[in-house]
């Protein structure tokens, strides 16, 4: 029976973080001084403000439940992995045929 190799799991760097995170804040923050200083009504910047807005939270929705699937499937396939490796150490291909 061959076992698979462990999952390696590299963490992201601090780097790495700290760059998503002040990219996140700066995409967000000229967007909104970009709102602030349109030649329109307040209505308007606050309608695109919202839309702005809805747009960020779905955008953290989505990506949380791609990585909720992710893990999901990633559980599934070592769940069916323990059933065979079960299966396989539980068959005996001597014994007799049971009806």
């Amino acid at each position: 029976m061959s076992r698979s190799a462990p999952k390696v799991i590299v963490p992201h760097s601090s780097a790495w973080v700290i760059q998503t995170w002040l990219s996140f804040a700066l995409s967000v923050g000229v967007m909104s001084l970009g709102i602030w200083h349109l030649p329109v009504d307040a209505w308007m910047k606050a309608f695109l403000g919202m839309g702005m807005l809805f747009t960020v939270g779905s955008t953290f929705s989505l990506s949380k439940t791609v990585r909720d699937q992710h893990e999901m499937e990633q559980l599934g396939t070592r769940l069916d992995e323990a059933r065979v490796a079960r299966m396989l150490s539980e068959h005996d291909p001597i014994a007799p045929p049971k009806l």
